[in-house]
């Protein structure tokens, strides 16, 4: 609702934010901003994890598609972009505005979630575990594909005009390549939004860039109530794989393709030219997406510090799973041995076909490289669970479950202060969301405490005025 009230011969325009995802959750970033005549849309993520969020993804979105005007999207992640070929095929005609790294990403990413949930559905009726019948998937790659149409890169620092007063501008954010604050001006009032907060002193991508003001604030809180382990990542992934060698067992790695993988295989390369790790043990790398993001790395070599000797020692630490056949007689084969495979939280893909193989065996080890969000079967193990539920089977978890906590690509809550001390003044409000409860409460007091600001968690579908 965009309405301008005359009052004594003063206009005053309104505008307002509706929070349509990453409300209560990690995922399903979507923020609708209706100003100067114009919806526009940050981020179109899919819901993730817990089913009563993923079915919120076969749920009518509150907003017609086709009253939307322009989209933008902070980054390529799915929880930030997987709804776009929804919103497309139900009648969005307008551009997505995006940096060039993130178009090379969804390139990849979205096509693969399409693909992904074709081969869930035929695999679902193949076993005849859905409740569905015929089970259908959520879009299908010919949609994703039809939505990459409407992607537009932009530069960073350069202002987009969207019509109607309002104008935007990307800059560097640090999480992955092609990731971008967005701050948007309309009615000459600036709104930023974090999207997902890279980390300082990261060993691939650059700084996150400093934001001095907003009138009002986006921003996220996947760690705010949690702060990183300063131990050194690579050692601690060199034990873990040494410990598992030793009991001549297979290390599976759920990876999320974009960053994760990357920096997996940077310390792997890393960890056999010391000789941390023995040289001879193979490293497979079963995501075909993984392959092609590996590849953008090297395109994309401004936005991180790799060195293209770097980049080259980085794409030959693992060898290249292609085909079905080959990813399962994967399968079939004893440690020692790694395995990095995508869904990055078990959610879905290869990996949770190696799931089956290798968690029931006590040498093997499931290693996890990140946050997992509630109700995936990434967050089960790691709390404990005895047994996880694939393709309508609990398959025993016996194999030692580990998790690097310090390679989240998310700032911390204290990483997150530091990048708001940037701000020269406090916003107007600032909305604390993209977090589990508990951890955009914990931020929300932080900022309030440290630096005074009014702060808000918004509800799913809630509506602010912004005046």
């Amino acid at each position: 609702m965009c309405l301008e009230l005359r009052k004594q011969g003063v206009v005053r325009l309104i505008m307002d934010i509706r929070f349509l995802g990453a409300t209560g959750t990690v995922t399903g970033s979507k923020y609708l901003v209706s100003a100067g005549g114009k919806k526009i849309l940050v981020d179109c993520g899919l819901f993730q994890g817990l089913k009563q969020l993923r079915l919120k993804n076969w749920a009518r979105l509150p907003v017609d598609p086709r009253q939307i005007d322009a989209v933008v999207l902070t980054h390529a992640h799915i929880d930030h972009t997987g709804y776009l070929p929804l919103l497309v095929k139900n009648g969005y005609r307008g551009k997505v505005y995006c940096s060039s790294g993130t178009r090379d990403l969804c390139e990849v990413l979205l096509p693969d979630s399409g693909h992904l949930q074709e081969e869930e559905a035929r695999y679902a009726n193949r076993a005849g575990y859905s409740k569905h019948h015929p089970a259908l998937p959520l879009y299908t790659r010919g949609d994703a594909e039809q939505a990459l149409r409407s992607l537009r890169p932009v530069d960073f620092g350069h202002e987009i005009d969207l019509g109607g007063g309002n104008t935007f501008l990307l800059s560097p954010s640090g999480h992955i390549l092609g990731s971008a604050f967005v701050s948007l001006r309309a009615d000459g009032r600036l709104i930023v939004f974090s999207g997902d907060l890279g980390r300082p002193h990261d060993p691939i991508m650059r700084d996150p860039a400093a934001i001095e003001r907003a009138d009002y604030l986006v921003v996220e809180s996947t760690y705010g109530d949690r702060l990183h382990s300063r131990d050194d990542p690579a050692l601690k992934l060199g034990e873990i794989l040494n410990r598992t060698f030793a009991r001549g067992g297979v290390v599976v790695i759920p990876a999320f393709a974009v960053d994760r993988t990357q920096t997996l295989m940077y310390y792997i390369a890393q960890l056999k030219a010391a000789g941390t790790i023995p040289q001879d043990v193979p490293v497979y790398l079963n995501s075909p997406m993984a392959v092609n993001v590996t590849r953008i790395f090297h395109e994309h070599r401004a936005e991180h510090r790799l060195s293209a000797e770097e980049c080259d020692a980085m794409c030959g630490a693992a060898q290249i799973v292609n085909s079905v056949e080959e990813s399962e007689r994967l399968n079939a084969l004893s440690g020692p041995m790694v395995i990095i495979s995508a869904s990055g939280m078990a959610t879905g893909g290869r990996v949770v076909h190696h799931l089956k193989a290798f968690a029931p065996d006590p040498r093997n080890t499931i290693l996890f490289a990140g946050f997992q969000a509630a109700g995936t079967r990434g967050a089960a193990m790691i709390a404990g669970a005895e047994s996880v539920k694939i393709h309508g089977a609990y398959v025993p978890i016996r194999a030692e479950v580990a998790l690097l906590d310090n390679m989240s690509a998310h700032a911390d809550y204290a990483e997150t202060l530091d990048w708001l001390a940037h701000f020269r003044a406090p916003p107007r409000t600032t909305f604390v969301t993209h977090g589990e409860p508990v951890a955009a409460d914990a931020l929300r007091l932080r900022i309030q405490e440290r630096f005074g600001w009014h702060c808000e968690v918004p509800e799913y579908l809630e509506t602010v005025e912004l005046t």
